[in-house]
C-alpha cells in the first residue's frame, strides 16, 4: 500500500470532466448563448492611417432622410426608419431588421467634424470620418509650489 499513489482517484475524474466539455459540447449549446436572438443591422469599421470608414447595413431605408448621423468627439451616432412593408403582403417570418435602429459607435480616437461624408448606396450606409490631430501635441502644465 505504500506505493499506491493517493492522487488517482482524480485522474480518473480528470478524464470524465475533458469526455465532458469535449467541442461537441460546445458547439452544441453555443446558440444558446448568444447575447440577443433579435436581428440586427451588421457593422463594419475599417481604419486606414488617420481616417475611419464605417459602413453600416440599413436595407430599407425609402427615403435618405430616413436616416440621421450625428458625430460629437469620439462618439457616433446613428438613427434611422427601416421600413420592408410589401404592398399586398404580410409578414410570415422576420429575418432581416426593420423598424426605428438607433446606433451609437464609439470610435478609437476624436474625429474632425468638418470632414464627414456619409452616403447611401445598395442598402449600405457608408461614414467616412478623418482623426481630429490636435494643433500641439501636448501642452506642458505649470507646477506651482504650494505653500
Amino acid at each position: 500500500m505504500a506505493n499506491e499513489n493517493p492522487f488517482t482517484p482524480f485522474s480518473d475524474w480528470t478524464k470524465h470532466w475533458q469526455q465532458f466539455f469535449q467541442n461537441d459540447f460546445w458547439g452544441s449549446i453555443q446558440p444558446l448563448l448568444s447575447s440577443s436572438n433579435k436581428p440586427s443591422s451588421g457593422m463594419n469599421i475599417y481604419k486606414k492611417n488617420h481616417e475611419l470608414l464605417i459602413v453600416i447595413s440599413l436595407p430599407g431605408l425609402e427615403k435618405i432622410e430616413d436616416a440621421e448621423v450625428y458625430v460629437l468627439h469620439k462618439t457616433l451616432e446613428v438613427k434611422a426608419t427601416i421600413n420592408l412593408n410589401f404592398k399586398g403582403f404580410d409578414l410570415v417570418e422576420e429575418g432581416i431588421f426593420q423598424g426605428r435602429f438607433e446606433k451609437t459607435v464609439p470610435l478609437p480616437f476624436p474625429v474632425k467634424e468638418d470632414r464627414i461624408e456619409a452616403t447611401y448606396h445598395n442598402g449600405l450606409l457608408f461614414i467616412h470620418l478623418h482623426r481630429l490631430i490636435p494643433e500641439e501635441p501636448k501642452k506642458k502644465i505649470v507646477i506651482k509650489k504650494g505653500e
